[in-house]
């Protein structure tokens, strides 16, 4: 609850946040205001979301599937965790789950686009990497 991010989780919070909404219409009669809903992804799973990127760059690149056996034939380009998120995983979580952004999923959503990027490299590819534990972050 700070600034003008809330979240709102329980009976108290949201008393709290309709007496500041109506306390901001009162001193300004306008005001623009933007509900989401679902919980964002946690910092372990950002950090294990860029760890798979990496670990699946490396075994993409270790098994001779570079950017240009996958994607373009004529250029060479080694994987890496940036290219992973732009040119593998972020187009199968808008197709899967409808959403660009990473940061936009909520926790449940990585685990659909996991299973099926994961399925694609490991029957395609020949390349399957688990989901990075705790202990790999």
């Amino acid at each position: 609850m700070s600034g003008d991010e809330w979240t709102v989780n329980s009976d108290h919070t949201l008393e709290c946040y309709i007496e500041h909404v109506k306390k901001t219409y009162d001193e300004h009669k306008y005001f623009r205001s933007k509900i989401t809903t679902g919980k964002q992804r946690t910092n372990l799973q950002n950090a294990a979301l860029h760890k798979y990127f990496s670990m699946l760059a490396d075994s993409l690149n270790d098994a001779g599937w570079d950017m240009k056996k996958t994607l373009k034939p004529e250029i060479d380009i080694p994987w890496n965790c940036e290219t992973i998120k732009e040119y593998l995983w972020r187009p199968i979580q808008k197709a899967v789950i409808g959403k660009t952004s990473t940061t936009k999923a909520d926790r449940t959503e990585y685990t659909k686009v996991y299973e099926t990027l994961n399925r694609y490299t490991s029957s395609k590819l020949g390349v399957s990497i688990p989901w990075p534990s705790k202990d790999e972050q």
